[in-house]
């Protein structure tokens, strides 16, 4: 199993993602995954299912999209998240600088690449579809919701999936 930790730059800050693929048991290329992080910032979890998604056979990158590859303090998850939220082609940006470093790895298949996202990291990869990116599948995992753009969301290429339960404290009835 290939397992590192990847340096990038995107929006003025040292991003530290993290890549996984299995490099011993397969040849050639393989569908990719983006997987983005909840928003204290990239963690085990998220670490983990990149890991677990290379283990069946795909390439997965855990992006970053706080900064220096570990959780931010408490403190500052609020403020990171509604600075990335007040502006989401920044936010997209952001994203699309972690999708490219996926598909920078020889084994990624550009043709076929999906975008996961936890709490905040569906919104993530919700804006990364809104960018026109070639993704063929966007899901969210109990995701959090900007504000509804129609001009935006008709650039969505790929099938979405957004999964919130009725529940879910951080989306209201009027966001789903």
């Amino acid at each position: 199993m290939h397992i590192e930790d990847v340096r990038y730059e995107a929006d003025g800050r040292t991003m530290i993602g993290h890549l996984a693929f299995d490099d011993d048991t397969q040849a050639g290329l393989r569908p990719a995954v983006l997987v983005s992080h909840e928003g204290p910032g990239l963690d085990k979890h998220a670490r983990d299912v990149a890991e677990k998604l290379a283990a069946l056979g795909y390439v997965a990158f855990a992006l970053d999209y706080n900064g220096n590859g570990v959780p931010l303090p408490a403190d500052q998850v609020m403020e990171r998240v509604g600075e990335l939220s007040a502006d989401p082609e920044r936010l997209g940006r952001v994203a699309t600088a972690g999708l490219d470093v996926l598909l920078a790895q020889a084994p990624a298949d550009p043709a076929r690449v999906a975008a996961i996202g936890y709490c905040y990291g569906g919104v993530v990869s919700l804006e990364l579809a809104r960018t026109r990116s070639d993704v063929k599948a966007v899901v969210g995992f109990h995701p959090g919701y900007l504000p509804p753009r129609p001009a935006d969301s008709a650039r969505i290429r790929a099938s979405v999936l957004m999964c919130s339960g009725t529940e879910d404290p951080f989306a209201t009835a009027e966001q789903r």
